[in-house]
């Protein structure tokens, strides 16, 4: 049964770090979408979109626009 045990800890600490290393990469953003938005107008507020792409690349869009 201690084999078990370990074994069944070992396996939980590794999903918990998983899930530990997921949540500020992928749900954080999903749940906060409001300040990343805010965080890009910041960032792109005085900037020209068609002066800085390269000819040919598509303008720059919103990325948290529901297609």
């Amino acid at each position: 049964m201690a084999r078990n045990t370990r074994i069944a800890l070992i396996f939980g600490g590794f999903i918990t770090a998983v899930a530990a290393a997921f949540y500020p990469i992928f749900f954080y953003p999903l749940t906060h979408v409001n300040e990343y938005k805010q965080v890009q107008r910041e960032n792109r507020a005085g900037i020209n979109q068609a002066d800085v792409q390269p000819v040919g690349v598509k303008i720059w869009s919103d990325p948290f626009k529901t297609k």
